[in-house]
């Protein structure tokens, strides 16, 4: 994590109560205090579109989040569906003191942050405790490596009950060597996994955020697809052996044998 002692606030122009987390210079959250369901980065709407199509509001959840920042899914968790219960794992306990104070989460909104690490965290939920388990969770511009091992996924699938689901954030530039190894890792612990992004991501035109999606049960690929064709940010869905071709090949990472993913190349500070 970088200096936690450089973290600021940026006022969305316009929008009096909506801001942009920045932790030493990078993006890290968008947060709009008067509509949490408005979602201004990419790759948080396509976790969204996720989670409402599996599990369409207002149906409660349990969710657990690994990496919190400014809890922008969280809140739109609570505000799409209430009395849903929430776990928030995030080592990093001065910014979740810093958002509380600047960017206060509503009342009664059943968010609960632990300041401690995604694998310590998922380690002490029981079993079948989750509905969701959110991986969004950064070291500075990378994910951390231990989050994406064959292990940390089976203790996911271990924390999921039935029928629930991993919606895993990363990120890669073509021709994705870290993707195609956490994507067998993920792999390794569900037998359906599919994966979303940017065309131009996809295509080789510019490093950017992949959504992971991993369930032991089937996912409905083809309505995922239409979502992702009427989404504010079109973004393309691949399942089966269209993820082989595209993402497969690689060797799983383990927790003897693993890597953080890349950053953005030439010090870019936006990777949403």
């Amino acid at each position: 994590m970088p200096d936690l002692g450089d973290i600021t606030l940026e006022p969305e122009p316009g929008r009096r109560h909506a801001f942009t987390l920045r932790i030493g210079g990078a993006e890290q959250s968008h947060v709009d205090l008067e509509d949490p369901t408005r979602l201004v980065f990419e790759y948080v709407q396509r976790i969204a579109d996720t989670i409402d199509l599996l599990s369409p509001p207002p149906e409660r959840l349990t969710a657990v989040h690994v990496g919190g920042a400014g809890l922008t899914l969280p809140r739109y968790v609570a505000a799409t569906r209430p009395r849903s219960a929430q776990v928030v794992l995030e080592p990093a306990a001065e910014l979740t003191a810093y958002v509380r104070e600047h960017l206060p989460l509503p009342a009664r909104s059943g968010i609960k942050v632990r300041p401690v690490d995604g694998r310590s965290g998922l380690a002490a939920l029981r079993a079948s405790y989750a509905d969701v388990v959110v991986l969004d969770a950064f070291d500075g511009p990378v994910v951390p490596a231990e989050l994406t091992t064959a292990e940390a996924f089976a203790d996911v699938a271990r924390v999921l009950a039935p029928g629930g689901v991993l919606l895993a954030n990363v990120a890669d530039q073509a021709p994705f060597p870290y993707l195609r190894r956490v994507v067998a890792a993920a792999r390794a612990a569900f037998p359906e996994v599919v994966a979303s992004a940017e065309p131009a991501t996809l295509r080789g035109r510019r490093y950017g955020n992949v959504l992971l999606v991993a369930r032991r049960e089937t996912l409905p690929v083809a309505a995922m697809q239409r979502r992702a064709a009427s989404s504010p940010f079109p973004y393309r869905v691949l399942g089966g052996s269209d993820l082989s071709s595209a993402l497969g090949g690689g060797a799983a990472f383990t927790d003897a044998d693993s890597a953080p993913s890349p950053g953005p190349p030439g010090g870019a500070t936006y990777f949403g």
